[in-house]
């Protein structure tokens, strides 16, 4: 049996970043210690090792950290969704609101065909506003959600609201 570990030991709070009054959450230091990496990676894919997942959907940039090494535990494909203009064929976009502003998210047309189940992995769930719009830009296409999840999920900001209906998962509560 493995030892389980304490994985918030390993998140580091940095104070005003990237403004006043924001406590970033720093998974750079869970990230660089092998033992606590695969362990949140096991954690995700275990959760979900029975889903039949098809592909692994996840948003740039460090949602890719995590969910193209939960695809891997699954075998399933892993497909990115990016900020508008980084994709290199024909994409399908979904817009969505930012606190100031807009911004869009792109997958390549043909990324995943419908009816596939996917699930959707992130590093961090926040407001829940980009994880809603991936939501929006998969259902779209017909493609079933099998769940949703994150490392780290800041509660006091009600993300979950915005993704009423899917199984939502993450490994740490703040």
């Amino acid at each position: 049996m493995a030892k389980t570990i304490d994985l918030k030991k390993y998140i580091r709070d940095i104070p005003n970043f990237p403004k006043e009054g924001i406590i970033f959450k720093d998974i750079t230091t869970l990230l660089k210690d092998k033992t606590a990496f695969k362990s949140a990676v096991d954690i995700l894919a275990k959760k979900f090792a029975k889903d039949k997942i098809e592909y692994v959907v996840c948003v740039e940039a460090r949602g890719f950290i995590f969910g193209s090494a939960v695809a891997y535990k699954l075998g399933a494909g892993f497909i990115p969704v990016r900020k508008k203009g980084k994709l290199p064929y024909k994409t399908k976009s979904v817009t969505y609101q930012l606190e100031y502003g807009t911004d869009v998210l792109e997958i390549h047309e043909d990324a995943i065909p419908p009816k596939s189940r996917v699930l959707i992995v992130d590093d961090l769930l926040a407001t829940g506003g980009t994880v809603k719009a991936v939501v929006d830009l998969l259902k779209s296409q017909k493609i079933v959600i099998a769940g949703v999840a994150f490392l780290v999920e800041l509660s006091f900001l009600n993300g979950k609201d915005r993704l009423k209906g899917l199984d939502i998962f993450s490994i740490l509560k703040y």
